[in-house]
Formats: structure tokens, sequence, C-alpha cells
């Protein structure tokens, strides 16, 4: 986002050296204030085309890319960051995954993943609040990579079906009766809305959606994706 910012400038004509001191005096006097009011003006108009702190939101994200709530693959330590939009339901979002941890296995320790949830397709915010839940049990990868290989089971064009969700996920040793209490907790109402207002902050209407350390891809596919990569690991490393 770019600011725009103006500036006044004022000058006074030099006078004439051989004038009376009378006319030098009044010529000083009409300078200063002419001055004076070309910096309340210039001010005020400054003031006018910048952002006061009082007018800044505080509200939500400062940052839509930060995600210290979401869950994380890789070392934190990393300097390569990919941030994706994912829909459990999505069937891109599924082929994909398993793409982009190969892409981390390539470079150890370099890349690390971060995942916002939103909710696209019919039914999917059960899904969602889901996965959510998982997170207290410290069982959120093998969840989602059991609902990402079953996905055309209990989602079938793209549509959510509650009970087979629950089958999809039952070898991965969840409470499931932890998980239904803490799928309506507010945590995870308000991490689910967190992500959900930050990818309408950022443009995303569809998934799966990457963002590597802070960069769009500049148009949806896998080499897009590897040359952001590529090029975040030159620049950092």
């Amino acid at each position: 986002m770019s600011r725009k910012s103006q500036r006044n400038r004022t000058s006074a004509e030099r006078q004439d050296p051989q004038a009376s001191l009378p006319n030098r005096r009044g010529i000083v006097i009409g300078v200063i204030v002419a001055v004076l009011l070309a910096v309340v003006v210039g001010t005020l108009l400054f003031k006018g085309d910048r952002p006061q702190s009082s007018q800044v939101t505080t509200v939500g994200n400062p940052d839509p890319l930060a995600s210290l709530h979401s869950p994380m693959l890789g070392d934190a330590a990393a300097r390569v960051h990919i941030v994706e939009f994912i829909d459990p339901a999505c069937e891109t979002c599924a082929q994909f995954f398993p793409l982009v941890k190969q892409m981390m296995a390539g470079d150890p320790n370099r890349i690390r993943l971060s995942i916002r949830h939103v909710a696209f397709h019919e039914g999917s915010d059960y899904a969602v609040k889901l996965l959510e839940a998982s997170r207290k049990q410290d069982k959120y990868l093998p969840t989602l990579e059991a609902l990402l290989a079953s996905q055309a089971h209990w989602a079938p064009h793209h549509t959510v079906q509650p009970d087979l969700v629950l089958q999809a996920v039952a070898g991965v040793g969840l409470n499931i009766e932890q998980l239904r209490v803490d799928m309506n907790s507010p945590e995870v109402a308000q991490r689910m809305e967190q992500d959900r207002n930050d990818a309408m902050a950022l443009k995303v209407t569809a998934t799966p959606e990457y963002f590597v350390n802070g960069r769009p891809m500049p148009s949806f596919g896998l080499q897009q994706l590897q040359t952001l990569v590529s090029e975040a690991l030159q620049s950092a490393y």
C-alpha cells in the first residue's frame, strides 16, 4: 500500500539593498507572515493526506499472513516460509499437499509451512472444525493426511458428509468424544474466523493458495510455486 504526501515550498524575493528602512521592515514582516501561512497550509495538507493514528484499524490481524496461531510443519527457524490456504474438501488441495511436503523434504530445515483453513465448499466448515480440534490432541498432521487421502469418500462432489468425516479419521487414534467437545470451543471458532478474515483481506478466492515469504503466485500452478520457493531459497541462503 502506497502513501502520498504533498509538500509546499515558498520563497521570498530578495529586496533592493537601497530600499528605505521602514520599507524593509514592512517587507520582512510580510515575508514572515507569508512563510507562517505556508507552513500552516502545508501542515494541514500533509495531515489531510496521511492517515492519522486514530484512523488506523487495530481490529483483527494487522498482518494477514501472520499465522502464529496456525499449524506449522518444518523447522521454525527456516527462512523460507510458505503460507497455504487450504480447504480440506478441495480436490486440488489433496493433490498438492504431498507435492509441497516433497518440496520441503528436498530442502530440509530451510522451508517451513503454515496452514490456514478456509471453508469454500459446502459443509467444509465441519471438516475444518475437526482439524482445528485435533490439534488439542496433538494429532493435527495425521488427521489432515487421513482426510486428504480419503477425501473422495467423505466429500463426494465437494459436498462434505459429516458422518463420513468421522469414519475417515477413525484410525488416527483420536478421542472422538473429546473431539466433538473441542470442535465447538470458542478457541476453534476464533481461529476459524481469523483465517476467514485474513483470506478475505488477501483476496483468496480459491484453494489451495500459496504465499512464499509474503509473495503470492503470479498464477496458479506447481511450476509457479516451485519457482517462488527456489527464488526465496536463493535469496535467503
